[in-house]
Order: C-alpha cells, then structure tokens, then sequence
C-alpha cells in the first residue's frame, strides 16, 4: 500500500462519488493536487486501479478486477493523499444468467437466476446462495427463468417468460405451477394483503390474488426486455423496465391501478428495490454513468452504485445490497436495510 505523509503538495481528496463500485465501475475523484505530474495513480486497497481521466482537481479511475478493499489513495509526484474510504463489491458467484433481481429470503439465503436465451433449455434454472457463499442448484427443468419473489412463508415464486407461467417453489425445492396464462411473464412483487403482481412485458399488469383469482390491474406501454416490480412505502406499486426511449421513467400505480411518472431520465432501468428509509434503488444509468441510481421520495436522484452490466439488486438480513450483471453475483457491504415486506 501507498505511504502516507502529509505535506504542503499531498493530493487532497474532497469528495468521491459514488459511494460504491464494483469492478468495472469508476469513482470520480474531486479535489486539488491530483495531478501535479504525468505519474498521478489512484490504488484501491492494494490494487492499482486505471486512471481514465486526471487533472489537478478533477480524476475519474476504474476500479480493478482483485480489488476487495475500498480504501482509495491518489498519489502524485511522490506525494499520497490520505485515505478516501469507499464501498467494493466483491463476486460471491459467477457462470449465472440473471435478467433480473436477485431474491433473498429472511435468512439471508441468495437466489438467482440462469435464463439463457428465449426457448432456451438450461440444465439449472434458479441457483441457491447460502449465508457461506456457497453456490448450488436449487430447481432445474424450467424453461426461461426471469424474476424472482418470496413471500411471507418463504416460499419463492419464478416466472417463466417463455411458458407464461408463475411457479412456486417450497424451501426445500418442491416446485408447482401457481398460476397460468401470464403472456410474456417477468416482474414479481407482493402487496401488503399478499396479491401477487405480474408484469406481462407486452403492456399488462397482472394481479393475483391469494386464491388464485386473476385481475388486469393496469396497462402500460410495453417493455423492449422487461418489468421489475416492488411496492413502495405508500402502497404504489413501482414500475421499470426500458422502452424504445433513451430517457425512460419509472411509473407508479396507484392502488386503484392509476399510472403515474415517478421518475424519467434513466438510461435501461432495469431491476429496482426499496430501503428501509423508502428511496429506490433502480439498476439504471443516470446522465451517462452506469450502475445502481438511488431515487428519495423528493425524486432527486443520484448514482449509489458504479458498475457495469448491472440488471437487478436486493438488500440482504445484514444491510448489504447483492447486486446482479448479466453472468454474476456481488455483494457490496453498504450498511443499509432493505425495506421489510409489505
């Protein structure tokens, strides 16, 4: 690790941004005296990480592969900053194909998706990761598993795009179809009485109630991949998934099935989750930056999370957020409660 020392031409870091990264992600680095030379570097922990962009007050760096520890140093014509603490995703899974959130159960077990392609057969379906990190099989013979929702008794609910249909899982890996005729079927989410919602991507959204009776709650304009689902603190079921637009919007739908813009100016929003103090997280990009935004009730919004090819998140029992790219799994320890379920 870099030497500290302080004197008049150390760098000085004053702000940081986003809070956290997974490698591939960058931190863009405020300050003075960044880059008083041609051999300015930025490590992250041990590891040093690539410097896209530098000047005297102003360094963007992509955080490497290996790095584990968010402890940010510049350094710059002999002289390092002091340490700029950040929060590092670190891979718990790889070789998986996820289209959407990750779910965690109240024990804090992970589970995730491999999708494959439309029609395609997959020789494991939903992959289980235990509270040791510890990857497994859990159901197979599905055919295009998408998203994923457990409800109050720990049972885990799968929808199927390419079947239609949403199955239910029990704890120990029994599986049963639950409901049927489901169209393009995608997002999950539960409601406060135990409906579950459907996200039909070609424009509908379903509701399902405990006894298997099924509504159309409202339409919307169809998703080019798909719905996420997760209802918010006010009882509004939250709404993403990209369109055709490159400025896309998060919607929500009022109990009475009435659409409404949360949120527009997301680049492919993809998978979203709530915390316990009620701002949204969406898989999304925000002014050309990729990776988690975080929305408050005020709609302001900002980039959490730094990183690529993120399609969906969850808080776990701990206060870290899993986050899922196209092929793995990350756990970041960020310190924050995901919001209990309604």
């Amino acid at each position: 690790m870099a030497k500290r020392k302080d004197s008049d031409q150390q760098p000085l870091i004053s702000d940081v941004t986003p809070i956290a990264a997974i490698p591939g992600g960058e931190f863009q680095i405020r300050g003075k005296g960044l880059a008083r030379s041609q051999s300015t570097s930025v490590t992250i922990g041990d590891v040093r990480a690539p410097v896209i962009i530098g000047s005297d007050s102003f360094v963007i760096a992509r955080v490497p592969e290996g790095a584990s520890v968010g402890e940010l140093i510049v350094g710059s014509g002999g002289d390092v900053s002091r340490s700029w603490i950040c929060d590092i995703g670190i891979q718990i899974a790889d070789g998986m194909h996820p289209v959407a959130s990750p779910a965690v159960d109240s024990f804090g077990n992970i589970f995730c998706t491999f999708s494959g392609s439309r029609g395609q057969k997959t020789p494991v379906s939903v992959f289980k990761v235990d509270l040791n990190y510890n990857l497994a099989p859990f159901i197979a013979d599905l055919m295009n598993a998408t998203s994923l929702a457990i409800d109050r008794d720990g049972m885990l609910y799968i929808s199927s795009r390419h079947e239609g249909i949403i199955y239910q899982v029990t704890p120990t890996g029994a599986m049963s179809v639950y409901v049927e005729g489901m169209g393009v079927a995608t997002g999950l989410a539960f409601d406060a009485e135990e409906n579950l919602y459907v996200g039909d991507r070609s424009g509908t959204i379903f509701k399902i109630s405990r006894s298997r009776q099924i509504y159309v709650f409202t339409t919307l304009e169809p998703s080019i991949a798909a719905y996420h689902l997760a209802f918010g603190p006010d009882g509004y079921l939250y709404v993403s998934g990209p369109t055709t637009s490159s400025f896309d919007a998060v919607h929500r739908v009022s109990p009475a099935g009435e659409v409404e813009v949360f949120f527009r100016g997301l680049g492919r929003p993809q998978g979203i989750a709530f915390d316990a103090e009620d701002r949204l997280y969406v898989a999304a990009s925000l002014q050309g930056r990729r990776g988690v935004v975080r929305i408050g009730q005020d709609r302001n919004a900002e980039l959490f999370l730094s990183g690529p090819n993120i399609v969906g998140l969850a808080f776990t029992p701990s206060r870290s957020m899993v986050v899922t790219t196209t092929n793995a799994l990350f756990r970041v320890a960020v310190n924050i409660a995901g919001r209990p379920m309604p």
